[in-house]
């Protein structure tokens, strides 16, 4: 709640400025900036928080890596694209790669691994559905004006979790770092990123801005192991080397 708090300025700020001497939003409009704020950064992260609780961190990522996957099936079940045989085979060997790491899992940390594997998965999806759509989007209204208007949205629906689950007074008790690591997060970990994710989907399309965001699960991954201490097992490297190729080859075949 803190770091949407600290962004929805921003956020605000960015669609004030970006609608300027433009027409004011149509009723079809308004629904797909809520149904993206809603999707693309609220039950995105509401899932991939909720499937940490059960899983590690790498096999979160991994997931999250069937993201580009995902793009491609949705483009083909809402947008009529077209999939060849080629692509089917790069989709398979990515999911052969989150398989072995999660029978790993299920077999050290029990039936919980389901359950956490499930929503983050679910995540994934929410977030393919952001992108595919976004990226239909974006040319009616602009890479920056959709970005401020629909993570408004998005704030405000965490917000509103927050206020209805939580007593807002335990906001006066959290320690000053949480609120500087709020702050930070707010600023460099979710402002910049998202803009910066929309204009690459405006200019590259959501396939391919999909396939680059990789980058960030990567790094994830890595970071996990030199800052958390998080193993990085055999099956681990096997996986995600898996994921990877598929990954490769379907922009090889695109």
């Amino acid at each position: 709640m803190l770091r949407m708090l600290f962004a929805l300025p921003l956020f605000v700020g960015l669609a004030w400025w970006s609608s300027r001497g433009r027409p004011a939003l149509t009723r079809r409009d308004a629904v797909a900036v809520c149904g993206l704020g809603f999707s693309g950064y609220y039950l995105a992260s509401f899932l991939d928080f909720a499937g940490l609780v059960y899983i590690s961190a790498s096999l979160e990522r991994l997931i999250l890596y069937l993201n580009p996957t995902l793009v491609l099936l949705l483009g083909v079940l809402l947008h009529g694209k077209r999939v060849t045989a080629r692509q089917c085979a790069a989709l398979g060997v990515s999911y052969a790669g989150v398989l072995v790491v999660f029978g790993r899992e299920l077999s050290d940390l029990g039936p919980d691994v389901l359950l956490g594997a499930a929503l983050v998965f679910a995540s994934a999806l929410s977030y393919a559905v952001y992108l595919v759509q976004s990226g239909q989007e974006v040319q009616r209204l602009g890479s920056l004006r959709l970005t401020g208007l629909a993570t408004t949205v998005a704030c405000l629906l965490c917000i509103g979790q927050f206020v209805a689950l939580r007593p807002v007074v335990s906001v006066l008790t959290v320690p000053e770092p949480v609120l500087w690591l709020s702050l930070l997060n707010a600023t460099a970990c979710t402002f910049a990123p998202v803009v910066l994710v929309m204009m690459g989907i405006e200019r590259l399309g959501a396939g391919l801005a999909a396939q680059t965001g990789l980058v960030g699960p990567m790094s994830t991954i890595l970071l996990g192991v030199l800052v958390l201490g998080e193993p990085l097992s055999v099956w681990i490297g096997v996986g995600t080397l898996l994921v990877l190729a598929g990954v490769a080859l379907l922009a090889r075949w695109r």
